[in-house]
């Protein structure tokens, strides 16, 4: 296992960050088999854990805190908030009063006096920013969080932030957590090169592409869309669909590729995602621990320069083949109410 320094954090982490999205009610419900996954990983060499307050509400975070006893002094470990938990208003979002609440839930669910690094999870465009970092940096004054980060902020709110912070001498975001993979290569674009410039650690998530490039999808294959991820968004997976036909097409490419350099397409693909020097780890969000070990078999692949040559052939730097789930959209463009003039 490979290691790097987060950012400016002074935490070295391991370059494959466990993630623990399937863990719980929408993934593995089993607990004890969602311990073993956790333990193996670290076993191997994993030191960075990443989870968030909505997976499973809250069920993979109480998960991890199970897993960790005895071992948290091993493990970086990493949060998130933003998305709402529970119902009623003000129980989600990036205000002071919603984090200084959520917080010591998650605290409570990992069982642990601290966390290493506590993410927003998005923007949110009701909160300003100032009050967002504000609260953050009390809480590491106050010992309950190490470092806060980002995650699938744009370029333009990062900078946004990274100078409210300076204005205002608050603590400044840390790291970033965007979508990334060979179909998905949008953050190249503006925000790796963002992140490089203030000196902001990167853990990527889904450089599998959702599945895609897992090697269980191929051209020519059948999709069986009653069972597992296609039964919950089949449009994602139909092989009718023009996209998804191009996402196979490629799909071929790449294992090409993959094949002659003596790797399996996962492998290839986790790879490409931190061979950017930009990118400090890469997220893997195993559901079993069949998954977890082909995850970590090419751990220690490295791609050459003809190698990154050919997937820029296939898939140009910088482009995004289809949009990722759950990526940041502009207001603008997602809430008509921001581009129309009231006329009453």
């Amino acid at each position: 296992m490979r290691y790097r320094y987060l950012g400016g954090t002074g935490m070295e982490v391991s370059v494959h960050c466990l993630g623990t999205m399937m863990f719980g009610s929408v993934g593995n419900a089993d607990h004890d088999d969602s311990i073993r996954i956790i333990h193996s990983a670290l076993d191997r060499g994993i030191n960075f854990v990443d989870t968030a307050d909505m997976y499973s509400a809250g069920e993979s975070e109480e998960i991890v805190g199970k897993a960790l006893a005895g071992r948290r002094d091993e493990v970086v470990l990493a949060t998130k908030v933003h998305f709402p938990m529970g119902e009623g208003r003000n129980r989600g979002g990036n205000s002071r009063r919603w984090i200084l609440r959520e917080v010591e839930e998650s605290l409570r669910r990992l069982r642990t006096d601290w966390i290493d690094l506590y993410q927003v999870h998005r923007p949110d465009h009701t909160t300003d920013i100032e009050e967002t970092l504000s609260v953050l940096t009390d809480l590491v004054s106050q010992g309950k969080i190490r470092a806060f980060g980002c995650s699938t902020f744009p370029a333009e709110q990062i900078v946004e932030a990274y100078h409210v912070s300076e204005r205002r001498s608050l603590g400044r975001f840390r790291t970033e957590q965007p979508p990334y993979s060979i179909l998905a290569r949008g953050i190249e674009t503006s925000v790796l090169p963002t992140c490089q410039r203030y000196g902001m650690g990167v853990l990527v998530w889904s450089p599998l592409a959702s599945g895609f490039l897992s090697g269980r999808y191929r051209k020519g294959q059948p999709v069986d869309l009653s069972t597992g991820r296609p039964s919950i968004t089949p449009a994602r997976f139909d092989p009718s669909i023009p996209l998804n036909a191009t996402k196979l097409e490629i799909v071929e490419q790449l294992v090409e590729v993959a094949d002659g350099i003596g790797a399996t397409l996962p492998e290839l693909a986790i790879a490409f995602t931190v061979a950017h020097p930009a990118v400090t780890s890469t997220i893997i969000g195993p559901r079993t621990m069949e998954q977890l070990d082909a995850a970590l078999k090419g751990a220690s692949l490295t791609l050459d320069d003809a190698t990154l040559d050919r997937i820029d052939e296939i898939v140009a730097p910088g482009t995004n083949v289809y949009p990722p789930d759950g990526a940041w959209r502009p207001l603008s463009l997602t809430d008509p109410a921001q581009r129309r003039r009231r006329t009453a």
